[in-house]
């Protein structure tokens, strides 16, 4: 292994593998995470995700010959930075593709540059859903893939009323409207919804709203190290409801960083946690954990940006070129797919989303994780039946329940 580093400013890298002898010139894929600051603990392992899939690949021949070379910045949990960075790699680095991103605002605060210099992005995250933007291939899970199994199993477990607690930001914001129109949908009442913003580490007054509001149980969409803090108050206060969320566990690994019970009967719909007990799981933490032994826990975005470097290789191979419109005609043709981690995942060719086998995690009150239910092969669907079709024109969007495509 060969690598070469650069300093500017704040870490960068680019580095290439050379498990084989190349002669053409390297695909250069540029990697804005935060391996710092407020998200750095469930980030850390999309790089890491990344550099074992890029040491495989190049190993193996590289992509249609040629080697990857990864350019690495480290974001800092910093949204001005996912813009300069992005800036940096699409201008100065001149990379084939970006993978970019945690939090949401940080995905919406570096779209509107990729869209600007015409480039492509991967975003591997769990998100809130609705972009509609032939710039961007997501692989994380949607709200169709992860509340609309979640909050009716829950509601028929635990009872009608619920209460959310969420970031107060767009992440937040939109997937609390999908929990809201979901529990309308099922017969239920929302008996009490809370923004929190970003930094907030104090909830004794939220935990006594939830105690007078009486929910069945309560939807936890928070996000970042100090948001985390509700999770043992509300364990040292015997708030002892049970917990529904599509962020916790899956990106976090609370259940492994806090004390027990304080996740106890908390739910959550992931579309992978190194806890899933597979042939295919096995085999990836074993390679992760050999060329990485020291890392806490293996997320469902490292196995994201696993399977998106993977995806990437194929539509580059197929396509025979790294230039974005002929990638989405690869896109188009419908049978983009690949056996990962997670199992067996595709990319719709409308939205530009990843279809996903949806694991339903429990904590239990020692924190170990067991699997209630599983839902096989679940589509992202909603932006492809609310209009949104990348095949045939490009908005550049984000949508959301009450603002879908077919309102534009």
């Amino acid at each position: 292994m060969t690598s070469r580093w650069l300093q500017a400013g704040t870490l960068a890298c680019a580095f290439a593998v050379s498990g084989a002898a190349f002669a053409a010139d390297p695909i250069k894929i540029g990697v804005l995470e935060d391996q710092s600051g407020d998200f750095a603990a469930a980030t850390i392992g999309k790089v890491h995700a990344i550099e074992l899939a890029a040491e495989e690949i190049n190993e193996a021949g590289g992509i249609a010959g040629r080697p990857i070379e990864l350019v690495v910045y480290d974001t800092q949990s910093d949204n001005n930075r996912y813009q300069e960075f992005m800036r940096r790699v699409l201008q100065r680095d001149k990379v084939d593709v970006v993978f970019a991103g945690f939090s949401s605002a940080s995905r919406e605060a570096y779209r509107p540059i990729v869209n600007q210099f015409d480039g492509l992005a991967f975003y591997n995250n769990q998100y809130e859903g609705g972009v509609c933007d032939a710039n961007m291939i997501v692989t994380g899970a949607v709200p169709e893939q992860q509340f609309s199994t979640l909050i009716p199993w829950m509601m028929e477990k635990y009872g009608n009323k619920v209460y959310t607690i969420a970031a107060d930001y767009n992440f937040g914001q939109i997937s609390a409207e999908w929990v809201r129109n979901i529990v309308k949908e099922n017969g239920g009442e929302m008996v009490g919804e809370e923004f929190i913003p970003l930094g907030v580490s104090q909830f004794s007054q939220t935990i006594q709203n939830i105690q007078n509001a009486k929910p069945a149980f309560v939807v936890t969409l928070l996000v970042g190290a100090a948001q985390a803090s509700y999770y043992e108050q509300a364990a040292s206060a015997n708030l002892g409801l049970p917990m529904a969320s599509s962020v916790n566990v899956g990106q976090g690994y609370e259940h492994k960083r806090f004390t027990p019970p304080s996740l106890g009967d908390m739910y959550v719909t992931t579309n992978y946690i190194e806890e899933v007990d597979t042939p295919a799981s096995k085999a990836f933490l074993e390679k992760f954990h050999a060329k990485y032994p020291n890392e806490p826990y293996v997320n469902q975005e490292a196995a994201n940006s696993y399977i998106a470097m993977n995806l990437y290789k194929q539509m580059v191979e197929r396509a025979n070129s790294t230039k974005r419109d002929d990638l989405r005609k690869v896109i188009a043709e419908g049978d983009v797919c690949f056996d990962g981690p997670s199992g067996n995942v595709c990319l719709d060719p409308k939205s530009q989303h990843m279809s996903h086998t949806i694991y339903l995690a429990h904590v239990n009150k020692d924190h170990s994780i067991d699997f209630p239910k599983v839902w096989d092969n679940i589509k992202p669907y909603w932006l492809g039946d609310e209009g949104c079709d990348l095949t045939q024109s490009d908005p550049d969007a984000q949508y959301t329940p009450s603002n879908p495509p077919t309102k534009q």
